[in-house]
């Protein structure tokens, strides 16, 4: 079974510098843990962002490493609404 990490926050700060702190994290995520992140934006508010993670085998492993990782790029302390979900079947 594999696990899917949605996380969604707002962005109030100047975007671009999250963005690339962003962009950044999740290139190392996927070096470390083949992991593809996706950026996603709400379409009627531009302020809300959205982090998507598919294919997570183990979801300690996984979160261990995004929140390391998030340190690590000096992201801003977000609000973050973390989801995580499975598959109804295989």
């Amino acid at each position: 079974m594999s696990y899917t990490l949605y996380c969604y926050f707002k962005v109030n700060a100047p975007a671009q510098p999250i963005l690339t702190a962003l962009q950044a994290m999740q290139r190392e995520l996927l070096a470390s843990t083949r992991i593809a992140g996706q950026l996603l934006r709400r379409r009627d508010d531009a302020a809300t962002w959205m982090e998507v993670y598919a294919g997570i085998e183990s979801a300690d492993t996984f979160r261990q490493h995004w929140l390391a990782a998030r340190q690590r790029h000096n992201l801003p302390p977000l609000l973050c609404h973390e989801e995580w979900f499975e598959a109804l079947t295989d």
